[in-house]
């Protein structure tokens, strides 16, 4: 078929099913409010705000929200404004909420950010900050692959067509020189796709040879024998590539301002903490991650997936940049216009005040 044809296919599979999702969340569309924010007395509304709906994952990736919200760094932030929650475990489903307006701000993956913004013509979302880098890992049987060579032939899972891991082990799998139908998943090597919460199983039982996963389930994979291959940050400059980032509606970004930088600056506050107190905030993602999803993470899981997540305020455009371009390689994605993506003012003005240099927008912000 024409090469044209194939690809509005790709496309159209793309717009049919949850793509471009972030791959640490699960699928599917649920969501809840834990109620239990606490105001405190005598303090202030933000922007005549009763309250301020964050989104966010249960996830590790998602850390930042996750201590914010044990902690109390958001509700301190907005004062008598309500810091309320909602957790999702589908990017699809966070991007449906933020542009129905149930959630105003939210922690997300770079390829939900870039889908939402681009279907939506650039008018529905705007990222705002960053939140984490890192955290992925090609995670193989040591038995049946001892080398990066060795993973032609094998079935490596990723946890969905044309989502972030997804399209980072295609791009890989092409430097090699070796061919893979996207689509499919066909070719030098079989790429699965595979919902993370049974990748681990999968791989017990010997029907996959590895996973291209984020955290925690390549620690799972770990703790079930696997090896890590590779990690990916060794694929970027200065071992930094974006895993997590805030992005906020245009309309509560342009109608309550004031709000946005209170979030952000809880989120800047979160961050500093966690790198001054990195068990303690361990500790802390893990018990909102207990409250969140019923199960705490064990040990020999946790800690290492922790040491892989690096925490930043730098939204690290260029990355995201790179892996947009990296789903237009593989077919999974028109070229799309990414001018005005971002909007790092309000995050530029929190970390002035705090005496901490600026970040960039890699030339994708609003002018």
């Amino acid at each position: 078929m024409p090469a044209t044809t194939a690809l509005r296919r790709t496309l159209a599979v793309i717009a049919a099913l949850p793509l471009l999702t972030l791959a640490a969340c699960g699928y599917g569309s649920e969501a809840k409010d834990d109620g239990t924010a606490e105001v405190a007395a005598g303090a202030e509304k933000i922007d005549g705000l009763d309250s301020v709906r964050i989104g966010y994952f249960g996830n590790v990736t998602h850390a930042t929200a996750l201590v914010g919200n044990q902690k109390g760094f958001f509700q301190k932030a907005l004062g008598a404004t309500e810091a309320k929650y909602a957790t999702f475990n589908a990017g699809p489903s966070e991007i449906e909420a933020l542009n129905s307006g149930s959630v105003d701000i939210g922690w997300i993956g770079p390829s939900p950010s870039i889908n939402g913004y681009t279907k939506s013509d650039g008018k529905n979302l705007r990222i705002i900050g960053g939140s984490a880098s890192g955290g992925v890992k090609l995670v193989v049987n040591p038995d049946k692959i001892k080398s990066l060579k060795d993973v032609k032939g094998k079935r490596i899972a990723t946890p969905q067509l044309g989502n972030t891991q997804d399209v980072a082990f295609l791009n890989w799998i092409a430097e090699q020189g070796w061919k893979v139908d996207a689509q499919s998943g066909k070719g030098d090597v079989t790429v699965v796709r595979s919902d993370n919460k049974v990748t681990p199983d999968a791989y017990k039982s010997g029907s996959l040879d590895g996973a291209w996963v984020p955290e925690p389930t390549a620690s799972k994979l770990v703790a079930e024998g696997g090896k890590v291959l590779l990690d990916e940050s060794t694929l970027w400059p200065d071992k930094k590539f974006v895993i997590t980032n805030i992005i906020v509606s245009q309309k509560f970004l342009k109608e309550h301002p004031k709000a946005v930088e209170a979030v952000l600056k809880a989120s800047v506050d979160t961050n500093e903490w966690i790198k001054a107190n990195p068990d303690e905030a361990k500790a802390a993602a893990n018990k909102q991650l207990e409250k969140d999803t019923g199960k705490a993470l064990p040990p020999k899981v946790l800690d290492p997936a922790w040491k892989s997540i690096e925490v930043t305020d730098d939204p690290l455009a260029a990355t995201l940049d790179a892996q947009a371009e990296h789903a237009v390689k593989a077919g999974l994605l028109d070229k799309p216009d990414l001018t005005g993506i971002y909007d790092l003012k309000p995050l530029n003005k929190v970390l002035k005040a705090k005496g901490k240099p600026a970040v960039d927008d890699a030339g994708l912000g609003v002018e």
